[in-house]
């Protein structure tokens, strides 16, 4: 059964649209209060249940912080505040406090205007399907406000940034520091700002930061993992070692190797699965996704490294992983999960795994980049006007049919409705990237008729 408010990142959209409003954020906060309650048995008589509860640097975030505060009082939920703060130092923090949830305000690498509702579990996972199924219907039912006596409380953990600094440099071998490398970080204007350049500055880097003046407004704003182009240019003008740049929620990363080169997320999984391997501590295989680049493939097999791909989207991943009892996995836009280091993607520790195997292997980033040489990969953003089943819709598929034909067996075409956004992602991949880009261009026209 879908889901009517829930994604595959949790509840998001246009701020001031449903449901990113404050009246539908409030009888959201209740609704998962009340669900918390009904659920956590473990409580000592009279206490209630705690949430958790972080945001990214949007202006509206203010205002979606103080709907869902009242939301979860409501329902007789204690509410532990941190301000603004990485998606993944929410996941740490809810288990550190042993809060009953997480929640975190933000859209990720959208736009200011956006925003959002992610949710985690007491053990700092993204919430299963059947907590989200009973959110959603109690949000149909009629909210009935606790007795005075028995409303939650509301308190800010004032040491939220430092607790979640030192919890990144535990995840980085005490044999190793960062002293002689020079990294530009790229902050995206987001929630990383505060966190991000202490951690590596901490552990011995020289460090420039940019991205790292939030005003609520430019968070992603040409900025971050989704516009390297400013950290590219940022590297070379400071003749660094290397950059790094994280999305809005500090969740994703792209790095930029000393010649302005980006490394995009499937490049950083596999620098981190050869450092694993050549160290013995490599668990099993290596989960990727639906847009993981062929040739990262092709490369962990010639390592005998298992390989697997997920739906897209980090909880797919994530899902897979505890399947096969896996540790190391991720997405090309650079979420990257390392489940002996974290329960969630985090952008921080992800660029200090990929850190720990510069150092221990004594290569560059660009002589990892050219053991792992891409194969083209066209994605292309169809904007549409209505939901379409592209599964079997005739024109739609025979033009994939016709691309695949074209491709002959040594390339792939995906085409995937974007859970985030009113999108058609069309990807084309294979060996000429002349011929993928043309094939894509031809299925997005072929999209875009059909649905405009």
């Amino acid at each position: 059964m879908a889901k009517k408010y829930f994604g595959t990142d949790g509840i998001r959209g246009k701020v001031g649209d449903a449901p990113i409003t404050p009246d539908f954020v409030m009888r959201l906060g209740y609704a998962a209060g009340r669900v918390l309650t009904s659920i956590e048995s473990n409580l000592a008589k009279g206490a209630h249940p705690a949430v958790l509860i972080g945001k990214d640097t949007r202006i509206s975030g203010y205002m979606l912080e103080s709907a869902l505060e009242a939301g979860l009082s409501a329902a007789g939920v204690d509410v532990l505040m941190t301000g603004p703060m990485p998606t993944p130092a929410v996941a740490y923090l809810t288990r550190a406090l042993r809060a009953q949830a997480g929640i975190v305000i933000s859209a990720s690498h959208n736009p200011f205007y956006d925003n959002g509702i992610k949710f985690f579990s007491s053990l700092g996972t993204k919430l299963p399907d059947d907590i989200e199924y009973a959110i959603e219907a109690e949000l149909d039912k009629p909210m009935q406000v606790m007795e005075s006596a028995s409303l939650g409380k509301v308190s800010r953990v004032k040491d939220a940034a430092g607790r979640y600094v030192e919890f990144c440099k535990s995840t980085f071998p005490n044999t190793l520091d960062l002293r002689g490398l020079k990294i530009v970080l790229d902050c995206a204007h987001g929630a990383t700002y505060h966190v991000a350049p202490p951690v590596f500055h901490e552990l011995g880097a020289e460090i420039i930061v940019i991205g790292n003046q939030p005003n609520g407004i430019n968070i992603n704003d040409q900025v971050g993992s989704t516009h390297p182009q400013a950290l590219q240019r940022a590297v070379i003008a400071h003749q660094a070692d290397l950059g790094i740049a994280f999305d809005g929620d500090g969740d994703r990363l792209m790095m930029v190797d000393s010649a302005g080169q980006l490394l995009d997320g499937d490049q950083l999984l596999y620098i981190i699965a050869v450092d694993r391997q050549a160290n013995g501590l490599l668990q099993g295989g290596i989960a990727g996704t639906l847009m993981t680049n062929l040739a990262l493939e092709h490369k962990l097999a010639a390592m005998n490294v298992p390989f697997a791909r997920a739906n897209v989207g980090d909880r797919y991943v994530l899902e897979l992983l505890n399947q096969n009892n896996w540790q190391l996995g991720g997405e090309n836009s650079g979420h990257i999960l390392t489940l002996d280091k974290h329960s969630s993607g985090d952008g921080i520790i992800a660029a200090l795994q990929v850190l720990q195997a510069v150092l221990q292997s004594k290569k560059t980033l660009a002589q990892f980049r050219a053991d792992l040489m891409l194969y083209p990969q066209v994605l292309i953003n169809v904007k549409i006007a209505k939901k379409i089943d592209l599964e079997h819709h005739d024109e739609i598929q025979a033009s994939v049919k016709s691309a695949e034909l074209a491709l002959a067996g040594r390339g792939r075409v995906l085409l995937r409705a974007s859970g985030t956004e009113p999108k058609i992602r069309v990807m084309v991949e294979g060996e000429n990237k002349l011929q993928v880009q043309t094939l894509a261009e031809k299925i997005a026209a072929v999209v875009t008729q059909v649905t405009s």
